[in-house]
């Protein structure tokens, strides 16, 4: 499915029929696709947006990001794969802090029972990284 044109967020550039791809939930979720574009609450910013259909019309559970945040969000989740509650803390510039010290293991091992989907996606992140600075 395409990402909506009609509607506040103005995608730009979208992953159209993301439900095809979207990791272990290929072919199992409402997102439909995925966009970058003018910001649906500010037409001078851009965000990203994680469009949901619920096969009759958009949800209203489409998440909306401004970019930065997203970015924030991955660095957490790199940090949190890093992290060793006996280390000195934060891992990262966004100054994290441990809420869940007996959990924090459970972070790790997602991330390796799920590492065929989402170590692709840190491979390609980093190619782009590179490519790009």
């Amino acid at each position: 499915m395409n990402s909506p044109k009609h509607l506040s967020h103005k995608p730009i550039i979208s992953v159209n029929d993301y439900d095809k791809i979207d990791a272990l939930y290929a072919d199992k979720t409402d997102v439909k696709a995925l966009s970058i574009g003018r910001a649906q609450y500010d037409y001078d910013q851009i965000s990203l947006k994680v469009w949901r259909h619920t096969d009759e019309k958009w949800s209203r559970q489409s998440e909306e990001l401004p970019i930065h945040r997203n970015l924030d969000l991955s660095i957490l989740f790199l940090a949190a794969l890093s992290t060793d509650i006996t280390a000195h803390y934060p891992q990262s510039n966004l100054r994290e802090v441990i809420d869940n010290e007996s959990e924090v293991q459970i972070i790790k091992e997602y991330y390796e029972e799920n590492r065929k989907f989402i170590e692709p996606r840190l491979k390609e992140l980093k190619r782009l990284l590179n490519e790009t600075f």
